[in-house]
């Protein structure tokens, strides 16, 4: 969701003098003691083992551990599920199948309804866990529980919307019926970054078109996927509508899962090429497919744009999740013109953000594990080395976790593998550009289609500049895109299909078509 109005991650001031890094510290006991209160405390009302048609063990009765970013420890354990597992969840999914497909579409929908006042009674247990496993500040936790609740109702109200048409034929020889049908059995697999809101993002349209599914979280953060799951059964979710596996092998199981017959979709979010294997294992059975995959926003800023407008969109459409999110803007390219002055004020912006638990007053938490803050540093490191200038950076606070502080690099070479790689932390690298086209051209340079942002203020620069950029989506003098009304997804090698707005309801029908005899007039 978006940031609260009081955090710099939405306000940026004009620099009067040279930006200085906001000061930060170790935790203090207290601190973590709460933290650790809090979270721990989530994480112990989970339920136990997977959910087929209802909560079992795994066979091999294995765990693994499930680790808090900010603390750098393990904090409990889940089931490890291995492919015989998640075939008996598929089995639960295929026999429930037919029952829920049949269930008229008012009921599906009342069950959302109620799953959906579920998640928001249940807010702070949801983000304590959140922040848990992902690092995320509350506050920022709390707002996904929200905008995930809300795919929910979204796609409870779209469940009885859901239509065909009826026409004659031009000839007036018959009558042409449409009639959306669910696909069946899907196997849902979540990213780390918002598990949540992806769950429910591909949970709520799938069970709203009468699909089953099993739903499978990222390794990193399947504790929110098991108090969402719980949540779903106790709303009326019929057994073995919703199945959770959670699993440190998903090649194994995913590769299980999509080779039996019973399987009929997969939906995907994750990097691209663990899609591109998905895509060609889905295309030996010839399933219905939605990969969104990578990306690599370009953030264009022109030479009229309102600079205040600029940089505070900059700053929600970099820091968003803290710069973990296939959307982010990945590369900051600047008109020459205002370069200089934007880069002072973003360099300012991002260096006042407060770093630190996120269950304190702070802006931002850790980034996931120490493997990103590694690739971050590599990232910044070869930028350095091909000739960019640190403008300015965040402190971060001692002692353990996985801590990245944001940073501003100017005059980036087209070389620099920042220009290049999907970055997901909080670097910022600006490149400049002298005239629209060849802004465009610097933007569309990617084999990524995902997202794109422009800041301008003549309307037909802004007509022409999107219609040109080669992206799924693009905010046009705003950093923020998702919205459950929204369909979002990307082209070229971000993917495929959609999710969200009435387009995501139809990724999990079929269209069958009746030829009828004409109506008697």
């Amino acid at each position: 969701m978006p940031p609260t109005s009081s955090s710099p991650l939405s306000t940026a001031r004009v620099p009067s003098s040279p930006p200085e890094p906001a000061q930060a510290s170790a935790p203090q006991p207290a601190d973590i003691a709460r933290h650790r209160e809090l979270t721990e405390t989530a994480a112990k009302s989970l339920p136990d083992g997977f959910l087929a048609a209802e909560w079992t063990a795994p066979r091999s009765g294995r765990t693994f551990a499930v680790a808090d970013p900010a603390l750098g420890r393990p904090v409990t354990a889940v089931a490890d599920c291995e492919p015989d597992d998640a075939l008996l969840a598929l089995t639960a999914a295929s026999d429930a199948f037919p029952a829920w497909a049949a269930t008229p579409t008012r009921r599906r929908s009342d069950i959302l309804h109620r799953l959906y006042q579920a998640m928001l009674a249940d807010e702070e247990r949801l983000a304590a866990l959140i922040t848990l496993e992902v690092g995320k500040t509350l506050t920022e936790a709390r707002g996904e529980v929200r905008y995930a609740a809300e795919y929910v109702r979204w796609y409870a109200e779209e469940a009885v919307r859901s239509s065909g048409r009826s026409t004659p034929t031009p000839d007036g020889g018959w009558h042409i019926v449409t009639a959306p049908r669910p696909v069946g059995p899907c196997l849902l697999i979540t990213p780390w970054n918002v598990p949540l809101a992806m769950a429910t993002r591909k949970a709520a349209p799938a069970l709203a078109a009468g699909c089953t599914a099993v739903l499978k979280p990222a390794e990193l953060t399947p504790l929110t996927t098991l108090a969402f799951a719980q949540l779903a059964r106790d709303a009326g979710v019929p057994p073995g509508v919703l199945t959770v596996v959670t699993t440190t092998d998903p090649g194994a199981v995913c590769g299980a899962l999509i080779a039996d017959p019973r399987l009929r979709k997969v939906s995907f979010t994750g990097s691209t090429p663990v899609g591109k294997l998905l895509l060609q294992q889905a295309g030996a059975h010839v399933l219905r497919t939605s990969m969104e995959l990578g990306g690599n926003a370009p953030f264009l800023v022109f030479d009229d744009a309102d600079l205040d407008l600029a940089v505070r969109e900059a700053v929600v459409a970099k820091m968003r999740l803290g710069g973990q999110s296939c959307v982010a803007a990945n590369r900051f390219l600047v008109q020459e013109p205002v370069a200089d002055e934007f880069a002072a004020r973003l360099t300012e912006a991002l260096t006042a953000i407060r770093i630190g638990l996120g269950t304190s007053d702070v802006d931002l938490g850790p980034l996931i594990d120490d493997r990103a803050v590694a690739k971050a540093d590599r990232l910044v490191d070869d930028a350095v080395a091909k000739g960019a200038t640190v403008l300015g950076r965040a402190d971060v606070p001692g002692g353990p976790g996985s801590w990245f502080a944001p940073v501003v690099l100017d005059h980036l070479s087209a070389d620099a593998l920042l220009q290049q790689e999907e970055v997901f932390a909080p670097v910022a690298g600006i490149r400049r550009f002298r005239t629209e086209d060849e802004g465009v051209a610097l933007a569309n340079d990617t084999p990524f289609g995902l997202a794109a942002y422009l800041v301008a203020r003549d309307s037909d620069r802004i007509a022409r500049v999107a219609g040109r950029l080669d992206s799924g989506m693009v905010g046009i003098n705003r950093g923020l895109l998702s919205h459950v009304a929204a369909p979002f997804g990307g082209i070229k090698q971000s993917g495929l299909g959609r999710e969200g707005g009435a387009e995501g309801l139809v990724e999990y029908q079929n269209l069958k078509y009746l030829a009828a005899p004409a109506l008697a007039s």
